[in-house]
């Protein structure tokens, strides 16, 4: 049986009013930004390995923007744009992608976990943080995103049958782009679709339309107000594209198909998003250019402060591993501190 996938766009329809709809595409635009900029630091030795998310800001934003400060988030690599949405500040992405201790010290104020960079093992944390607020009787509501690859993994089935049976606060993104890596959907599931998988646990799932960001942000906005009353965890399958590599250490020209990646762009989120606006005349020329220069001002002072904070202290590489040091980060702590290289410090133990 055909599945129905929610979208809006493609029939013309914006069910927003102009002040959600501006702070959609700003929230988007800013990602995209960001993402751009980003590997051009990277490519000029300014940051680490960095993984891309152009193509996916509908997705991400649209989550983000569902949410209010109460609630939590729990991302994995990828999610920068969600980041951003919610607050984080460019600085401490320069910072995290640039492996400094003070990115990972993301501000307090901030329902912020760091990301998880092993796949899938941010699903029973999110699933662990959502028995929390039930425990606490709290009204926050936690969200994580995952790749459609990532939901083949042990820890995804856990999490969710988890979630399902202790009806969890909990919603899930799942970022379906095609391909786990380079591995294509098909050769990784026998699914359609990975909601199926969320359903099998009893878990309510929607398949939205990944690069409308109007589907994906009414869609988790039900998520999340249906999570606060109760009712439990809800999965959100936007089907997206990663119009970049999956790193920028990956070559996608390997395994992907130019003309695929050419149709991919014609439902590029951002300038379908955009198109919606200018329509309605709710955005021009002048508004984006307004908008740019802001980013670049924003952008540009956070650079200035990060560059301007000292290399971090050899011993600063255990300090956030534990509350309290063990026996061995607190022998390697003292060795660094006075200067000694990491295979003295084990030598000595």
């Amino acid at each position: 049986m055909e599945r129905e996938i929610v979208g809006y766009l493609d029939r013309g329809e914006l069910p927003l009013s102009q002040e959600e709809a501006e702070r959609l595409y700003r929230a988007m635009a800013k990602a995209r930004f960001f993402d751009e900029k980003a590997v051009t630091l990277q490519r000029q030795g300014r940051l680490g390995v960095y993984p891309p998310h152009r193509g996916q800001e509908a997705a991400q934003v649209g989550l983000g923007l569902a949410l209010d400060p109460r609630d939590w988030v729990v991302p994995s690599y990828r999610e920068n744009a969600l980041l951003l949405t919610v607050g984080v500040p460019m600085r401490q992405l320069i910072l995290l992608w640039r492996t400094h201790p003070e990115g990972w010290r993301f501000p307090p104020e901030l329902r912020v976990l760091n990301p998880f960079i092993p796949i899938a093992t941010q699903i029973p944390q999110a699933a662990g943080l959502a028995l929390a607020a039930r425990y606490q009787e709290e009204p926050w509501v936690v969200a994580t995103a995952i790749g459609d690859g990532g939901t083949s993994e042990g820890d995804f089935a856990e999490g969710l049958n988890f979630a399902a049976v202790f009806e969890l606060p909990l919603v899930i993104l799942v970022q379906n782009n095609g391909y786990a890596i380079s591995v294509p959907r098909e050769r990784q599931m026998k699914n359609r679709y990975v909601a199926e998988r969320a359903e099998g646990f009893g878990i309510p799932a929607v398949v939205v339309d990944g690069n409308d960001a109007v589907a994906v942000y009414l869609e988790a906005r039900w998520a999340v107000e249906r999570a606060r009353r109760g009712e439990g965890p809800t999965l959100i399958e936007a089907l997206t594209y990663r119009l970049g590599p999956h790193t920028t250490s990956d070559d996608p020209r390997r395994y992907r198909d130019p003309e695929e990646e050419a149709r991919a762009r014609e439902r590029d989120p951002l300038p379908r998003l955009r198109r919606a606006l200018e329509e309605r005349g709710w955005w021009d020329e002048a508004k984006e250019a307004e908008w740019t220069r802001a980013l670049e001002e924003e952008l540009a002072q956070a650079l200035e402060e990060a560059d301007a904070l000292p290399p971090p202290r050899p011993e600063e590489i255990v300090e956030h591993v534990y509350a309290e040091l063990g026996p061995d980060q607190r022998m390697v702590y003292d060795a660094l501190k006075m200067g000694k290289s990491l295979e003295e410090a084990w030598r000595g133990r």
